[in-house]
């Protein structure tokens, strides 16, 4: 049998996009890795606007694709910030900001992971539904496995 995985590096692989929905998986990633020695790898993807193009009047839009990027990797930043400070014994965190579609992004990132973990949804999903279409790509096409963290998670029973 010739498996082409990357042997595991006891790292656990999450998907941040700033939503309550990734900050809650964030927070599980975190404890979980705790728990079995991992580090977390909170990654963040970005793209280009499917549309550039004219402003009304047909003055072109001034697009800085750096811009992005940037904006990007301070969400994430942030809501690293955020939901490590809330922790009592500190995970190495480490974050890596990608240009590309979130599921390849969050695919790539997780070869050789010992785990994927994603929100039930996030900021590009519509409000009703129970599974996002980039969390639902990342089941099925996952190299490791994968957790969908639903926003309710942290709630007490």
């Amino acid at each position: 049998m010739n498996d082409r995985r990357e042997p595991h590096d006891r790292r656990i692989v999450v998907g941040v996009d700033g939503s309550i929905h990734s900050k809650t998986a964030l927070r599980w990633a975190i404890t979980q890795a705790r728990l079995v020695g991992a580090t977390v790898e909170a990654v963040s993807a970005w793209q280009h606007p499917a549309m550039v193009g004219y402003a009304f009047g047909g003055i072109p839009i001034n697009y800085e694709g750096d811009s992005i990027a940037a904006i990007t990797d301070k969400v994430l930043t942030e809501t690293v910030a955020d939901v490590t400070g809330q922790q009592d014994q500190p995970v190495e965190v480490r974050t890596r900001v990608l240009q590309g579609h979130p599921a390849q992004v969050l695919l790539e990132a997780a070869t050789g992971a010992d785990l994927l973990v994603v929100g039930s949804r996030g900021h590009g999903t519509f409000a009703g539904m129970l599974l996002g279409s980039v969390s639902q790509h990342c089941v099925q096409h996952a190299p490791c496995p994968v957790l969908v963290v639903p926003q309710h998670a942290e709630r007490p029973a």
